[in-house]
């Protein structure tokens, strides 16, 4: 069987090394042009590309999919199916087209909750107990193709977003081989969605970044804390001090003090509008990344000192 692959962050790694694994025929790697990043915005490759790479395979890089060279390109390569995981780009029906056993792509969520963009964030946020990945064969519209296969994995109770990433990669590629292995004997399923169930997320930005301890429960200040993380990142503010949160625990700490406190001088330990949370991982500005007992550590704040909103 001959396979285009179609992938762009470290997320979708896992999928293009099984393949290479099992001994596909993986004709070629299309993955989004490189990007500048860091401060020298140093022009850096997609994680896909330097997987493909590493076993030699080839790699294009096409700004858009919608002048016809792609779709030129593709039909020269003539594959058996194009597999898509975290590519970046909707496909057009003319490349949808090209291949006789289809497209298919692995999405990280159960379908049809949390079409779109940000689906492993947002299962987080949400404070979801499950989560998962489904394959799919790919249609015209955002990830309301028929579903082929759902695995199911639990969320735990202080997993990041990062952390949900990493082992559903990892869970993708499961379901990517059992997939790929079913249309090869024809037996693949095609079961439609509900799109009544159908929700859908968009592309995470800073504007979502901001903690107000005295509106949100611990519960939902740990879920949000736990969503953004690695970015963009929950952000509180201590004596002027922006600071980013990367991690916390659910506090057993009662306290009857006004929201947004510090409520301990070892552990950062915040009250909310009910319950209080403990940052286990922060950031202040103009630092590196530690713990929060670190943190408290080396700014030696009093009891009572408030984390608040920037305005």
């Amino acid at each position: 069987m001959k396979i285009v692959f179609m992938g762009t962050p470290d997320f979708a790694s896992p999928c293009l090394e099984r393949l290479i694994k099992l001994k596909y025929d993986v004709a070629a790697v299309f993955t989004q042009p490189d990007k500048p990043t860091g401060r020298g915005y140093k022009l850096m490759p997609p994680a896909v590309k330097v997987t493909a790479l590493e076993h030699g395979l080839t790699v294009h890089q096409p700004d858009t999919l919608k002048n016809g060279e792609a779709e030129k390109l593709l039909k020269e390569i003539a594959p058996d199916l194009i597999v898509v995981v975290a590519y970046g780009k909707l496909l057009p029906k003319s490349i949808l087209d090209i291949p006789k056993l289809g497209c298919i792509n692995i999405h990280g969520s159960l379908l049809p909750k949390y079409r779109g963009a940000a689906p492993i964030q947002y299962a987080v946020l949400n404070g979801d107990k499950i989560t998962g990945v489904t394959s799919m064969y790919m249609d015209v519209g955002l990830d309301t193709g028929d579903i082929i296969l759902k695995y199911e994995t639990e969320i735990g109770e202080n997993e990041t977003s990062g952390e949900l990433f990493d082992r559903l990669s990892l869970l993708g590629a499961d379901c990517l081989e059992e997939t790929v292995k079913l249309i090869e004997n024809g037996t693949a399923p095609r079961i439609k969605q509900d799109d009544s169930l159908a929700t859908y997320t968009k592309q995470l930005d800073r504007s979502l970044s901001e903690v107000d301890f005295t509106k949100d429960t611990a519960q939902e200040i740990h879920n949000k804390i736990r969503g953004l993380s690695p970015w963009p990142c929950a952000v509180t503010y201590v004596n002027g001090l922006k600071l980013k949160l990367f991690s916390s625990v659910i506090s057993d700490e009662i306290s009857s003090e006004e929201a947004g406190e510090l409520l301990s001088e070892k552990k950062m330990i915040i009250s909310c509008k009910s319950g209080a949370v403990e940052i286990t991982s922060a950031q202040g500005e103009g630092s590196k990344r530690m713990s929060g007992e670190d943190f408290l550590r080396g700014k030696r704040l009093p009891i009572g000192t408030k984390f608040e909103i920037k305005g």
